[in-house]
Formats: C-alpha cells, sequence, structure tokens
C-alpha cells in the first residue's frame, strides 16, 4: 500500500487523470448501456473518454 502512495505523491496528475477515467468510463457505461452500441463504437468512446479525463486534469493542472 505505501508503494501506491508513494507513486500517488510522484505522480499526482498521472494518479488524478486515472480515477478520473475510471470514474468517467464507469458514468459512460452505465448511462450508454441501452443504447445498442457495436464494441468499435464502445472503444471510441472508451478511448475518447480516457482523453477528455486526461485534458481535463491537464487544464486543471495550469496554475
Amino acid at each position: 500500500m505505501s508503494r501506491l502512495v508513494d507513486w500517488i505523491k510522484r505522480h499526482p496528475q498521472l494518479a488524478s487523470w486515472t480515477v478520473l477515467a475510471i470514474g468517467m468510463v464507469a458514468i459512460l457505461v452505465w448511462e450508454a448501456r441501452d443504447v445498442g452500441l457495436l464494441a468499435h463504437q464502445w472503444a471510441a468512446l472508451i478511448v475518447a473518454t480516457i482523453l477528455v479525463a486526461g485534458a481535463c486534469v491537464w487544464i486543471i493542472g495550469w496554475e
């Protein structure tokens, strides 16, 4: 557990990106579960969501 905490302290933006991306993908999957998307559509949406999470963390990191 201490290794994880040390990694988070060394890489706070990557940790934030990971947590935000997981939450955003979970919301995406929950909300779009009954839409009937194909596998490549799911993949594209998930990749786009992860990139948006990264952009959000990057923008928030501006000071």
